[in-house]
């Protein structure tokens, strides 16, 4: 049963920083849900304001339909009522409706629509997937402006219009022009979600367009540090933004940026640089090699 109705949960995302966890795997890549629990738990003491189980930090296309209930069902469990649990939707739009169904039964506040799996899809497309998930449950739903789900302004005033549940707005792309407008149109009627790949490089920028929160996956390996950083991102101190951009973020964009999928496996490296392995990532994301652990391993050290 839900602890969060739809307006309440956007209300909950917009005060403060999102946890997206990591998934831990055994040696054999199969899901080891005692480390994932104790992850979780750990996590919970660092006061995220909701936390998105198995989304793409939590390598969604590499689980299988019954491993993202496991993941949900032992995520609700661990946090009880502390903070929202979102759980993922994607794919096609009839297994959409069946995750996001199945994300409700499990106990999630809220689902996390992923972009839909390979087709090119215009926005009356687009407008038919997001409506039929938000159709299908009661929990607020935020979708992801990503790849091939890119929605125009039109489109999100449609959903917006019909759907109350349709509550969030996580922006993977950089759509400027489109944050704008949400801001200026929709204002606090969307969470808007800063959601491009280690969104504290952009998070300042993006607080201007009324994105009061955003997605770290650093908040896994140096909870510690995430949590401040974002502290001063709201209070828009730049001094100190900046101060962890450049000793921190941006040589870290340096060793992500070195082959494709790495913004994933990046997160599960830091785990293992702060002592908390995770296991490796799943096929077809590949790991860091041992010199780049090594490198990664010395930065983590600065800021746990």
């Amino acid at each position: 049963m839900t602890h969060y109705a739809p307006a309440d949960l956007r209300d909950a995302l917009a005060s403060g920083l999102l946890s997206f966890p990591v998934t831990h795997t055994r040696p054999d890549l199969s899901f080891d849900e005692d480390a994932y629990r104790a992850h979780v738990a750990h996590l919970d003491g660092f006061g995220a304001a909701g936390l998105f189980a198995a989304g793409g930090t939590g390598e969604f296309p590499a689980l299988t339909q019954a491993e993202v209930e496991r993941v949900v069902r032992a995520t609700v469990a661990e946090t009880g009522d502390s903070l929202p649990v979102v759980g993922p939707a994607g794919y096609g739009t009839s297994t959409a409706v069946e995750m996001a169904r199945a994300v409700e039964a499990a106990g999630a506040d809220g689902v996390f629509l992923l972009p839909p799996y390979l087709n090119e899809v215009g926005q009356e497309g687009l407008y038919r997937h997001v409506a039929a998930v938000c159709r299908a449950t009661s929990l607020g739903v935020v979708v992801y402006h990503r790849a091939n789900a890119r929605f125009s302004a039109g489109t999100v005033d449609r959903l917006v219009e019909e759907f109350d549940n349709f509550v969030g707005f996580k922006d993977g792309i950089c759509d400027i022009d489109l944050m704008a407008r949400i801001n200026v149109v929709h204002g606090d009627r969307l969470v808007r979600v800063g959601g491009l790949p280690t969104a504290e490089t952009y998070a300042l920028p993006y607080l201007e367009l009324g994105a009061s929160t955003y997605s770290s996956a650093i908040f896994n390996f140096a909870p510690e540090w995430a949590s401040a950083f974002y502290r001063a991102v709201r209070a828009r101190d730049r001094d100190a933004v900046t101060e962890g951009l450049r000793d921190f973020v941006l040589p870290y964009i340096e060793i992500r940026d070195r082959a494709p999928g790495y913004a994933v496996s990046i997160v599960k490296a830091g785990m293992t640089a702060a002592g908390r392995p995770a296991g490796a990532v799943r096929p077809p994301l590949t790991d860091l090699d041992d010199a780049e652990l090594a490198e990664l391993t010395d930065l983590v050290k600065k800021v746990i």
